[in-house]
């Protein structure tokens, strides 16, 4: 298996499967179970990259400025953050600084070159870095504080899901955090991006003990994406063994 890309996005909560940019990243992808690093690099060789908006998310901006994350220790030690599926980038340097260290990893080497480009210029060029390598076989010298996952699970194909989980928990500490904007697509017949719902992130990674503190719709979602997207925030228990099916939950009214 190999790491998928930041996923595609559209308008509406069904996706206009005619959109051409969609159809060229099915083609090269393949949508199957098993992604190659080459289709990948295509999409970010040929242009063709529909999930790129050109600056950080929205909703990665508003999140550093609520004061909810997160920034180092009293020794001084950074929060460490990593970010799978970064592609070009934004939402890596837009969560560093701030006593946070971000890891931005992609399987396309393209899309890693591009990032670091880009990154150039970041005023604290010391509080991120890109990897390009393989979600699933990655090694770091050291798990996560937190993980972003911004619309990655979505790229894979449902069949790889509990393997996303399981590298998900390996790659976080125990008491870590995972944040997941969700991407909600419907109606899709291939992918990427495959039909997801809330219920697909709970299937596989309460059985590993992650619980669901919060979720929340993305009211700052940009226009193509409005009411497709939702941002979930997961903390782990000692004892997955003590969840119930579905975990404790609170949601925004």
């Amino acid at each position: 298996m190999a790491m998928a890309s930041t996923a595609i996005a559209g308008g509406g909560q069904v996706l206009n499967v005619s959109n051409p940019a969609v159809v060229r990243v099915r083609q090269l992808i393949g949508g199957t179970a098993e992604y190659s690093s080459d289709g990948w690099r295509r999409c970010w060789e040929e242009g063709v990259t529909p999930w790129d908006l050109g600056q950080p998310t929205p909703a990665v901006v508003d999140l550093v400025n609520s004061g909810t994350l997160p920034g180092g220790d009293h020794d001084g030690r950074a929060t460490t953050v990593l970010v799978p599926g970064c592609g070009a980038g934004h939402d890596v340097v837009a969560l560093s600084g701030a006593g946070r260290f971000v890891v931005g990893l992609d399987i396309s080497e393209a899309a890693i070159h591009k990032a670091r480009q880009r990154a150039a210029a970041a005023a604290d060029g010391n509080s991120f870095d890109f990897v390009a390598a393989d979600f699933f076989t990655w090694e770091p010298p050291d798990k996560f504080d937190i993980i972003f996952d911004y619309t990655f699970f979505c790229a894979f194909e449902p069949s790889m899901r509990p393997a996303w989980a399981k590298r998900i928990a390996d790659l976080l500490k125990q008491d870590g955090e995972l944040i997941s904007l969700m991407y909600l697509a419907e109606g899709q017949e291939a992918g990427p991006p495959f039909n997801t719902a809330v219920v697909d992130y709970e299937e596989v990674l309460n059985p590993l003990g992650f619980v669901m503190n919060s979720i929340q719709d993305n009211e700052v979602a940009v226009q193509s994406r409005k009411g497709m997207e939702k941002m979930a925030r997961w903390k782990r228990m000692a004892n997955p063994t003590s969840l119930n099916s579905v975990g404790e939950m609170q949601t925004s009214p």
